[in-house]
């Protein structure tokens, strides 16, 4: 094969700060070539500037490009090359498409900009495209605006757009993180059936490891900006040289949890539970009433102390709905008790207050769960203020430094003091999830509604969150109802597992026979998109 991109001495720098190191890699036509690496690594950065996507970058080094030295190019070329023969899919769709216009006109906008196509032929050959990666019904969908599709709808729209230029090269960013198991496994699967169609290079930015043993050729592993190892996939797995990239391979959800003990008392209990939600009737029906859609059918299941139940399905199988309830947050149908009390009944009681102390949850997002506004202990002590007003300045200070310790914050009281006053920007995906748990821990609950709470993170770190909830639970008897769409998470946390589609319960009882020997079709199909 012949080179298609040849990167040297690539440098990248902010305000005189170096971030990338001199790296350098190449990219053969045809090819698919991962750059692996942890949050901060350097492999998005080094990607985009590539294209010079970076604002107040100082970029050096060589990147050639079919002869042509990307990075010594003027604006008015460059731009002759973006999104033409070079594409990108970025991670977020939703934050990458133009909420207000559909995707049939940002994919169309594209071709007639690209390949010069009349309106009529780029509408055309929208839906076509649209087609092409698996959409349903694509002519509707070319319609539709962002919002109203699906997450992997909105990446496939993206992959439309990215191709539609026909390129020789395609960067493409976390393409699957933001994704459920059999989506993403769907997306890798387009994302090869469509490069071996057009014969486009991929350079792949992913620190999914599993992703890059399915999908690439080759391997670039990245850390703290420099590269430090590369090759075809398959040998550096087998015999990664780096200790870094022996360390990435060693990140994998390990299983440390003690089985509940028989006869323990249920913290959670639901008989038939049932959540609806209002819709609107089309037409002149819809004038005088509203219709209801069924989001959780008839759930039964029950959480004894010191256990966890994962529930795994897709996107809208009806999961956050089964939290909400948990929480007490929404209205349902159907029984629905934490350790004695219902939560029906404790409302009208005026027991809600108590029963809220009992379940706290910990929420996917900790940069959009953590207030920007408070330091780390108004947001730590916040539940305090609430449950335990009795508590002076000094008191509520000592509790939150206790709850940082506990988390793994911490170690010197110290250290605590210099934390307190700091807030959520200042610290790392995986600490501000560690700040959530200990927020949530604070109150002292009985029950944790963990609501995907590693989807976010790197595998070192997701390894280290998970390693610290299976330490909390050995040592406070805490039980866990635990979101996910990760089988891996569920096979390391979950006593228990309740598989969810469609609102419908296929599934439910001990993790290794369900996860071991599926009997649904549905969950046979998570686990084999899993392995």
């Amino acid at each position: 094969m012949s080179v298609l991109l040849d990167v040297r001495g690539l440098t990248v720098s902010f305000g005189g700060q170096e971030v990338v190191h001199g790296i350098d890699f190449s990219l053969d036509k045809g090819e698919k070539l991962a750059l692996v690496g942890e949050s901060g690594s350097g492999k998005t950065v080094s990607a985009l500037s590539l294209l010079r996507l970076l604002d107040n970058a100082k970029v050096s080094g060589t990147a050639m490009f079919n002869g042509q030295n990307l990075l010594a190019l003027d604006e008015h070329a460059l731009r002759g090359l973006r999104g033409d023969r070079i594409a990108v899919v970025f991670q977020e769709p939703m934050t990458a498409l133009n909420p207000l216009y559909s995707v049939g006109e940002q994919i169309a906008e594209v071709l007639q900009l690209k390949r010069g196509l009349s309106a009529p032929q780029a509408k055309a050959s929208t839906i076509e495209l649209l087609a092409s990666t698996g959409i349903p019904e694509p002519a509707r969908r070319a319609g539709a605006f962002p919002h109203q599709l699906s997450g992997g709808q909105r990446q496939r729209a993206m992959i439309a757009m990215a191709l539609a230029s026909e390129p020789q090269l395609l960067i493409a960013d976390e393409p699957t993180t933001a994704l459920d198991v059999t989506v993403r496994a769907q997306i890798l699967d387009l994302l090869n059936d469509l490069q071996r169609q057009h014969g486009m290079a991929v350079l792949l930015i992913t620190h999914d490891l599993n992703l890059v043993r399915r999908f690439a050729d080759r391997v670039a592993v990245m850390e703290k900006g420099h590269l430090v190892e590369q090759g075809a996939v398959a040998p550096v797995y087998a015999a990664p040289a780096h200790a870094y990239t022996r360390r990435l391979l060693a990140s994998e959800a390990r299983r440390d949890v003690v089985e509940p003990l028989p006869g323990s008392p249920e913290v959670l209990r639901a008989d038939g539970l049932r959540v609806s939600y209002p819709v609107p009737i089309p037409g002149v029906r819809g004038w005088f009433r509203r219709g209801s859609f069924l989001a959780l059918q008839s759930a039964d299941f029950a959480i004894p102390a010191r256990t966890t139940l994962g529930v795994v399905g897709e996107s809208g199988s009806g999961k956050s709905t089964l939290a909400l309830a948990a929480l007490g947050l929404l209205p349902h149908e159907g029984r629905l008790r934490v350790a004695d009390t219902e939560w029906d009944q404790a409302k009208v009681d005026g027991k809600e207050k108590a029963l809220r102390r009992r379940v706290q949850v910990v929420f996917q997002d900790p940069f959009s769960s953590l207030s920007p506004r408070m330091t780390v202990e108004q947001i730590v002590g916040e539940g305090l203020s609430i449950h335990e007003p009795e508590l002076n300045a000094a008191q509520r200070r000592q509790r939150v430094t206790a709850a940082l310790a506990n988390v793994g914050l911490t170690t010197e009281p110290s250290q605590a003091d210099d934390w307190l006053d700091r807030y959520p920007h200042e610290f790392s995906g995986g600490q501000r999830q560690r700040l959530a748990i200990a927020r949530a821990l604070i109150v002292q609950p009985s029950l944790l509604v963990l609501d995907e709470p590693t989807s976010a993170l790197d595998v070192t770190v997701q390894q280290q969150v998970l390693a610290l909830l299976q330490r909390l639970q050995r040592e406070r008897g805490l039980s866990y109802l635990l979101i996910t769409h990760d089988i891996a998470v569920i096979r390391a946390m979950a006593h228990e597992v309740l598989v969810l589609k469609d609102g419908q319960v296929l599934e439910h009882g001990d993790v290794a026979q369900v996860l071991n020997h599926p009997s649904n079709p549905y969950t046979q199909a998570l686990v084999r998109a899993a392995s």
